[in-house]
């Protein structure tokens, strides 16, 4: 996208930025506005102390009749000029070491806030990624979540803290103005308009450059996270490939193109200082010539240089600071558009409620003429399915590689919805308000299993806190999964580690585990999707037996390609040109199908 037709314009995402911000956030930031103003008060406060002080070492006679200059003699008592001294100097330290003082405290106040708000985002982001729904994960890469809660993040947060910045420094700036225009407006208008013209023309000129270098960082962020996920998560891959340095190209091209791009933006930052605080030191010597060529000589201007100087000694980094923080926010704009796209994902209603009871199963499930393909246009994966699974049946299904067994399972389980037709729990469509409890009356077993870097305990009773896990239930699935023996003579048990999506774990010994996770429920229904692939026919034997000797009522719906898995099923299925064709007994299977029997061939 052209940098000059780029959507988000600062406007609009400070607008969505505080639209995401919570109350207590919004009063936070309320009270640093205040603290700004007394900051932007004590500045004011400090030249006007510097001007009597520096007054009465350059006329003495002139200041004690200035109004600060009289005011301090009668409250001190001083009835000359060298008595004022004292004082003076006492209140122009005291002014500016409160200035200097609330200057620290805004620092602290601004960055802890910003640091905060920026905490608040990417947890929330986190939050509603979670509850969005499984089409959605399906679609997405999760390279784009993973760089916008752990680098894009960031740019919000400089967004954050460079507005913050932006509007103190836009006050203090204001403050310091308005003292200056007070004591010379000539010079005033001078000193402003060089540095303003100065900081406005290079604003103009690099806002094209900052907003390129904003996508392409953006862009490249998201290509990083990328090839870092798919160089580790396939490492085994990698390894017996040799591919190794076409990942460390990949990423050092990507690593590269954003280094460049960000030590562009920070000298478009950082560098105009050195040139502007050179030309503002040049205008000071400029204009106190200027200055001492009048009528007083430079006795008489010497109070106002005085001024002048702290002014320019406190104005120009203000500038400086100005100038950064627009530089940064406008640098920012694509990532944090990123991040406010994530922070813009809907949440359910039932997001902010408890976990609902089960639904159920008291009758069975009826699928009525479904239809379903993955985007329009795309080929039917189910097309005019219909079937009925009873309560209590152990259904199996079958079909050739890309019949659509795991997207009818998916359907089942409410992960995805009908694109026609429609699925029926006990006679009752899966309405929004129903899914969430039918879900959690599933169990599933998928062909790969997601193991979290934690105990075998924990990952058998997955979802709950370590605290409540009812270790005689997850022993009890253990044993039934035929896995507790294995666990048993590990170091620790139950309690140990299994590593990083299981690393540590061999193929069979992750699906039992997967297996027990799925007994440790509890559930009514218990699908299994090529669950038992990866066992040996002995362990697959026990565990299938295993699976009939439960509670009668327990639906269990088999998907399995390896046709001894089905062998214990009441009904059968397979998938033909997304529809089922179904069989009453395992032999009529056998007889009949030309996959089942090409399977029992290979077998």
């Amino acid at each position: 996208m052209n940098s000059e037709t780029l959507p988000s314009s600062l406007r609009v995402l400070l607008r969505r930025l505080w639209r995401h911000l919570d109350a207590r956030r919004r009063r936070q930031i309320g009270a640093l506005c205040v603290l700004i103003l007394v900051s932007g008060f004590c500045e004011i406060l400090t030249l006007g102390a510097v001007l009597p002080f520096l007054g009465v070492l350059a006329a003495p006679e002139q200041a004690i009749r200035h109004p600060i200059g009289a005011r301090v003699a009668a409250i001190w008592g001083a009835t000359t000029a060298d008595q004022l001294v004292f004082p003076l100097a006492v209140l122009f330290a005291v002014a500016a070491m409160l200035a200097g003082g609330v200057r620290l405290w805004l620092l602290w106040v601004n960055d802890r806030l910003a640091y905060a708000i920026s905490g608040d985002f990417a947890a929330e982001i986190y939050r509603r990624t979670m509850y969005q729904p499984y089409t959605i994960h399906v679609r997405r890469h999760s390279s784009v979540v993973l760089s916008g809660v752990t680098q894009k993040i960031e740019g919000a947060l400089k967004m954050l803290m460079a507005q913050l910045t932006l509007v103190a420094s836009a006050v203090q700036m204001l403050a310091l103005t308005s003292a200056l225009v007070a004591v010379n407006p000539v010079v005033a208008g001078v000193a402003s308009g060089v540095l303003g013209s100065g900081y406005g023309a290079l604003t103009w000129a690099s806002r094209r450059r900052l907003r390129r270098n904003s996508q392409l960082i953006a862009r490249e962020q998201t290509s990083l996270i990328r090839v870092v996920q798919e160089g580790l998560g396939g490492i085994r891959d990698v390894l017996l490939e040799s591919a190794q340095q076409l990942y460390a190209d990949k990423y050092r091209r990507a690593n590269y193109a954003v280094r460049r791009a960000q030590s562009i933006n920070n000298f478009i930052m950082n560098g105009p200082r050195f040139v502007l605080e050179a030309l503002g030191i040049a205008l000071v010597a400029a204009l106190a010539y200027w200055m001492s060529r009048g009528s007083g000589g430079l006795g008489a201007a010497l109070p106002v240089l005085g001024v002048l100087a702290l002014g320019a000694q406190r104005m120009l980094p203000l500038v400086q600071m100005a100038y950064a923080s627009w530089s940064s926010m406008t640098a920012n704009v694509a990532g944090v558009s990123e991040v406010l796209d994530l922070l813009d994902q809907p949440l359910p209603p039932e997001a902010n409620q408890p976990p609902p009871a089960p639904l159920g199963l008291h009758e069975g499930i009826r699928v009525e003429s479904v239809r379903f393909r993955y985007a329009n246009g795309a080929p039917w994966v189910l097309d005019g399915l219909t079937l009925s699974i009873s309560k209590g049946v152990r259904m199996g299904v079958t079909g050739e590689t890309g019949s659509g067994k795991s997207t009818l399972s998916d359907l089942l389980m409410g992960l995805l919805e009908p694109t026609e037709g429609a699925i029926l729990v006990d006679g009752q469509p899966l309405t929004r308000d129903r899914l969430r409890r039918w879900q959690r009356s599933i169990a599933h077993v998928p062909q790969s299993i997601f193991l979290s870097d934690s105990s075998v305990a924990e990952n058998i009773a997955f979802g709950i806190h370590p605290r409540d896990v009812d270790m005689d239930r997850v022993e009890q699935a253990a044993r039934q999964a035929q896995i507790s023996a294995f666990v048993e003579d590990l170091p620790d048990g139950y309690r140990t580690t299994v590593g990083e999506r299981g690393v540590r774990l061999s193929g069979g010994q992750r699906q039992r585990i997967g297996i027990a996770r799925a007994l440790y429920r509890r559930a009514p229904v218990l699908v299994l999707d090529e669950a038992t692939s990866a066992l040996d026919d002995a362990t697959e034997l026990a565990v299938m037996e295993t699976l009939e000797a439960l509670d009668e009522e327990l639906t269990i719906i088999v998907i399995a390609h390896r046709l001894t898995s089905l062998r214990r099923c009441d009904r059968l299925i397979e998938l033909v040109g997304g529809r089922a064709v179904a069989y009453q007994s395992y032999q009529e299977m056998i007889e009949t199908s030309a996959c089942a029997r090409k399977i029992a061939a290979v077998s």
